[in-house]
């Protein structure tokens, strides 16, 4: 009959030996863990680098499309030309933006949401002075900077606008209302002295958008071949205020 110091021997040898496995258990799991983690953080750095090149990509056949469609027109430019222009498969390109009016439209609508982005934040509790002022002046920047973007669109709308007469009609119409409807508030609360909102928007658009579409009579006017980096500064010295003096600012 076992005694019970044997008995005790051979529960702690038991329970011993379930310890040890139980370790080796654990040790597997953090291992299978570790495994399962690092799959993770492999794939989220893969689809990471995948987006990241999607949107280059993107951009560079964008900025191609843009000089393309500028010089050739709509029905001049080819998704051959552009894809040489990017440097990039022309398969690429199809793969991106299906076909040339797909990326003809997309090209016209990233240049109207970089447009709009001076007014994004007017609320009718903002400062006219202090919107009108950035409106103008942004609207200067995207005109000397990207004078292209200006010159497609105009080319464009003096063809009758057929690629965006739906967009016009809806998206854009209902932007330059909201935004005249702020600024016809401003005027009934006697902040601004524009009665006539829509006009005020007309007149920016106008007198910014003039400097990129007709650069070449501009420069010709001012004597010399291309804008220097102090011509924006003088036409911003000019509008800004001139604008804000119409506007009772």
């Amino acid at each position: 009959m076992a005694t019970s110091d044997t008995i005790k021997s051979v529960i702690t040898k038991k329970d011993t030996t379930k310890s040890v496995t139980t370790g080796k258990d654990m040790a597997h799991e953090n291992d299978v863990n570790t495994s399962e983690s690092s799959e993770v953080l492999v794939e989220q750095n893969v689809q990471r680098n995948q987006q990241d090149i999607r949107a280059h990509n993107q951009a560079v056949i964008l900025a191609a499309a843009e000089e393309e469609f500028v010089l050739q027109g709509f029905r001049g430019a080819t998704m051959q030309g552009i894809a040489d222009r990017a440097e990039l498969p022309k398969a690429n390109i199809h793969y991106y933006f299906k076909n040339k009016k797909n990326l003809y439209q997309s090209v016209l609508h990233s240049i109207i949401q970089e447009w709009n982005e001076g007014l994004v934040t007017m609320t009718v509790e903002s400062d006219p002075k202090e919107v009108i002022e950035k409106f103008v002046r942004t609207k200067l920047h995207q005109a000397f900077a990207h004078p292209n973007q200006h010159k497609l669109f105009a080319l464009e709308v003096i063809g009758g606008a057929p690629h965006l007469h739906d967009f016009m009609s809806t998206t854009m119409q209902e932007w330059a209302v909201d935004k005249a409807q702020v600024m016809k508030t401003w005027y009934e609360q006697g902040k601004i002295g524009v009665s006539d909102p829509l006009q005020l928007l007309i007149l920016i658009w106008a007198t910014t958008q003039r400097y990129a579409e007709f650069e070449t009579e501009i420069v010709g006017l001012m004597g010399k071949d291309k804008y220097d980096k102090q011509d924006e500064a003088r036409a911003a010295d000019f509008l800004v205020p001139f604008i804000l003096r119409g506007c009772g600012l």
